[in-house]
């Protein structure tokens, strides 16, 4: 018996790593499958509600190996597991990846409008509070074509993340 096609065989191990993986506390944030020579790869990405580091890694790899030992079935051969977590330069795409860049710079993209940089502040369901050129904007997600967070080489200022935490900032002792 065969195992199925590269994008089938990847909808088939979704729900069985995602499962795994939520069972403790981590999230699935992609998963693909590739033919690698006799083997294939199954490569998972996996985040956590903060971040997620080289032990969170380590864990998530156990829990999605013993995972597809028990459904091998699915795979039906030899293959190699890769488990990593998302870069930096990830697209943010879910509420849950918004919420994760909270008080973060971003990069946005939206339909026939010049790129822009803002400050992540609160976010729903349905779109995201950005500081941009100190004006608080609303944007729905549905409006959003890409948005990729910034690597930031020096503390953001005070007054931003004030704003956007609505807190006043504290002044510097003297």
């Amino acid at each position: 018996m065969s195992s199925p096609p590269r994008g089938e065989l990847a909808a088939q191990l979704a729900p069985v790593v995602r499962e795994a993986l939520e069972a403790v506390g981590f999230d699935l944030d992609a998963l693909d499958v590739n033919q690698a020579g006799r083997r294939r790869l199954v490569k998972v990405v996996v985040d956590g509600e903060d971040g997620i580091g080289l032990d969170e890694v380590a864990e998530a790899s156990r829990v999605v190996s013993a995972a597809l030992d028990e459904h091998d079935h699915i795979i039906n051969g030899p293959y190699t597991l890769e488990v990593t977590s998302p870069g930096v330069d990830r697209p943010l795409t879910h509420q849950r990846h918004w919420k994760r860049a909270h008080l973060r710079l971003v990069k946005i993209k939206q339909p026939e409008q010049a790129e822009w940089f803002g400050r992540v502040g609160e976010c729903d369901e349905t779109g995201v509070e950005l500081l941009h050129k100190d004006e608080l904007r609303r944007v729905e997600y549905r409006h959003i074509e890409r948005a990729v967070m910034e690597i930031e080489f020096k503390q953001p200022p005070v007054e931003e993340l004030a704003r956007l935490t609505r807190k006043a900032p504290k002044e510097e002792p003297r």
